[in-house]
């Protein structure tokens, strides 16, 4: 992997001039699935800051790794840089509630397949004690393309990958199964890889060369059921004040990635 100015400008023009390969729709829409507290908003506003040329938080974020504080389904349009400054690219990040221990706590599978196949409205507030249905307030009755999820992605926290409760790899692999027959591919993302790795919180070019990084990657695939090639490593900003180039890379190297497999979405749907 390459790290340097030119490369981050390349990936920068890739990702500004993305176009879904679809009449139907202008955005892609990707959806960030995950346990609470693993960086899905943080990496929301991170990608925002890399296009912003400055560290934002423009996903509300919270602190506390017990209960969701993205309580709501919010859509992020990420605006393009340079001369296209407010311009917003063609990629959508949806942020949803964390995935809890257990149904209970957090977003349930039937609310996530919901969010995917195109029915939840906009701001709609989850409760797993009132699951999404026709009766909900703006729920959309015949999704066109252009309200479902074109792909997942699951958020995990590599500082906790081998402390994740079991039931946590059942659910994971019971939603990548439904969503799967939904036709809509998934890729992962390895969100705290400084914290993994001491040399790699210094370097962070070293996040390809660590071997306890290689190992919570393995860690994370045997949890979702994902073979590694498709986990990307990032390191998302939180309390920094200045952006980094390199750490700008590696956040725009995982959202390359992740458009490779939107557009496989509409080529296996462009038919």
């Amino acid at each position: 992997m390459e790290w340097s100015e030119e490369v981050k400008e390349t990936l920068m023009e890739s990702v500004s001039s993305f176009k879904p390969a679809s009449e139907a729709v202008t955005e892609a829409r990707v959806l960030l699935i995950g346990p609470v507290g693993a960086g899905k908003s943080s990496f929301i506003s991170s990608v925002q800051s890399v296009f912003s040329g400055r560290v934002i938080n423009r996903a509300m974020v919270g602190s506390s790794s017990s209960t969701s504080f993205t309580k709501k389904l919010r859509s992020y349009n990420i605006r393009g840089a340079g001369e296209n400054a407010n311009e917003p690219t063609a990629l959508v990040l949806c942020d949803v509630m964390g995935v809890g221990e257990g149904e209970s706590t957090g977003l349930t599978l039937h609310d996530a397949l919901s969010v995917i196949k195109g029915h939840t409205p906009e701001g709609h507030q989850f409760s797993p004690e009132q699951p999404i249905s026709a009766e909900t307030m703006g729920f959309i009755k015949k999704p066109s393309t252009s309200n479902k999820v074109h792909c997942v992605v699951f958020v995990i926290d590599g500082s906790k990958v081998n402390s994740y409760a079991k039931s946590f790899g059942a659910t994971f692999q019971q939603l990548r199964e439904h969503i799967s027959n939904l036709g809509v591919h998934q890729v992962a993302v390895l969100t705290h890889v400084d914290q993994v790795c001491k040399a790699t919180e210094s370097d962070i070019t070293q996040v390809y060369k660590s071997r306890s990084i290689q190992q919570a990657m393995v860690k994370a695939g045997e949890l979702l059921g994902m073979a590694t090639s498709y986990i990307v490593p990032v390191k998302n900003y939180c309390s920094e004040l200045d952006l980094d180039e390199n750490t700008d890379v590696l956040l725009l190297k995982a959202v390359d990635h992740i458009l490779q497999y939107v557009d496989l979405y509409f080529q296996d749907n462009s038919s």
